[in-house]
């Protein structure tokens, strides 16, 4: 990416690069260095590409099922050839560190390996149409069908597995789509572009416009060719998404503060580095990110001395640097966002066990103990990489914080009873309970969703394609 300050990344519509009217400088996080001139699309634009998709929708239709999996095979092995190329450019973009990027296309490489495998598992079921009075004599089935046009909004923190996991189930099942990138990381997304285009896909299968979420997402919503919206993102935008969408399908992966509850049987050795880990990997930018602790009174201040430990030896810094755990926030205004919030629980009574400032634009690993529930920190996404750890005296007391949340993505329990672990998985609100794990715990085949304010739908790719496919029903008359 040498040539970057010339370098201008065009939208992608029709299976080709589309100048756009107007540009705008794309710049790293971390370093601040310019990475590209970016097309900021036009409402226009967008619907030259949603144009193409319903174009491109005939072909995807008719083609088989064994067709469609194998352009998916292919870009996943095309990427997996790339991988240091593509995790580069996470890095860059994102401030993703480099280990953390890596990571981040060995799974992408697998979600869109699982979306070929879906690709083939598109069944249906025979409905026994005897057990009806007046059923006898026929012959019924359910079949699925694809929607059409899929509109998919994405965000920033997992710039190319979150992007496949819109992408891969929606090609899966024969859709098109028109695709918008998080403004900070479209280059991920045009690089996928490309890369199905060498691997098959039909022209206008896939058109990425990257540019203002509100342009695009208005024209995208709004529009009557694009059959369903999937966006992951912010509440405030996911609500205004469905009460603009009219009759569309709508899928929405809101955000959350996910919490984990650690019994006093939980074995710190093991615990402290796991709870580390989902704290502060990817600066704490992750929507399953660990951001609440209810510790057992019991092993508190063991944990809590331990847990602070790790957090100061958490390696800040360069993203392109191996060891590198926490880099830069995704801008400038996050970082002073995140030491107000700081401020706000300190003044009412939090005390911070490490970190609590910034250098530049990275916040150092932040451990607050004793905040109030009500405090920023602890009731809304904070997105960073901060933790607050506050003390209970049972797993029933610990499940009632997690729950006093507007949001239910994840959740996490240590303990070693298993009725303690099954009361836990019943009576947590929301949409993935990790028995022994954290809350930040996801491979990609699982079904992976919130309730509440984190949303509505489920991804994974199987669960992805049923969101995405018609179900339709047939009935033969015998008689």
């Amino acid at each position: 990416m040498e040539d970057a300050a010339m370098r201008k990344q065009h939208l992608f519509i029709g299976g080709k690069p589309t100048e756009s009217v107007n540009y705008i400088t794309l710049q790293a996080p971390y370093s601040g260095e310019t990475l590209a001139e970016v097309s900021s699309a036009s409402a226009e634009e967008v619907e030259v590409a949603i144009a193409a998709a319903v174009q491109a929708g005939k072909e995807m239709r008719r083609m088989p099922a064994h067709q469609r999996a194998d352009i998916l095979y292919k870009l996943s092995a095309l990427l997996e050839e790339r991988k240091e190329e593509a995790a580069r450019i996470i890095a860059l973009e994102a401030a993703k560190p480099i280990t953390a990027a890596l990571a981040e296309v060995d799974r992408t490489v697998e979600t869109y390996r699982f979306a070929a495998e879906e690709a083939k598992r598109l069944t249906g079921e025979t409905v026994p149409m005897d057990a009806a009075k007046g059923g006898e004599g026929r012959i019924g089935y359910t079949m699925r069908q694809p929607l059409g046009v899929v509109g998919a909004i994405t965000p920033f923190n997992f710039p190319m597995n979150l992007v496949a996991h819109k992408v891969g189930p929606a090609l899966a099942a024969g859709n098109t789509i028109v695709l918008k990138p998080a403004e900070q990381t479209p280059l991920s997304s045009y690089y996928i572009a490309n890369l199905l285009q060498e691997a098959g896909l039909p022209d206008g299968a896939l058109n990425v416009v990257s540019g203002d979420g509100k342009t695009i997402g208005d024209v995208l919503v709004e529009h009557p060719d694009v059959a369903h919206i999937t966006f992951t993102g912010s509440p405030a935008v996911g609500t205004s998404i469905r009460s603009k969408a009219g009759l569309k399908r709508v899928t929405l992966e809101l955000g959350s503060n996910a919490a984990v509850i650690i019994d006093r049987d939980a074995n710190l050795d093991k615990v402290v580095p796991r709870c580390v880990t989902g704290a502060f990997t990817y600066q704490g930018q992750v929507c399953i990110s660990l951001q609440r602790i209810y510790v057992h009174s019991s092993i508190a201040d063991e944990f809590i001395r331990r847990f602070a430990e790790a957090a100061k030896q958490v390696v800040v810094g360069d993203p392109l640097n191996p060891d590198t755990v926490v880099s830069a926030l995704i801008t400038s205004k996050d970082v002073q966002r995140t030491l107000d919030w700081i401020d706000e629980a300190k003044q009412a009574g939090a005390e911070v066990a490490t970190g609590g400032e910034a250098e530049g634009g990275v916040l150092r690993p932040t451990v607050l103990v004793n905040v109030p529930r009500d405090a920023k920190v602890s009731c809304q996404e904070v997105f960073a990489p901060i933790v607050v750890i506050n003390t209970v005296d049972s797993v029933e007391e610990g499940i009632e914080h997690v729950n006093d949340s507007i949001y239910g993505l994840q959740a996490g329990v240590f303990t070693n009873d298993i009725h303690t672990a099954l009361h836990a998985a019943d009576h947590i609100e929301a949409g993935g309970v990790m028995i022994n794990d954290i809350p930040t715990f996801r491979v990609d085949h699982m079904p992976y969703g919130g309730v509440k304010q984190s949303g509505m739908g489920r991804e994974g790719v199987k669960y992805a394609v049923e969101e995405m496919t018609e179900l339709k029903f047939v009935m033969f008359n015998k008689n």
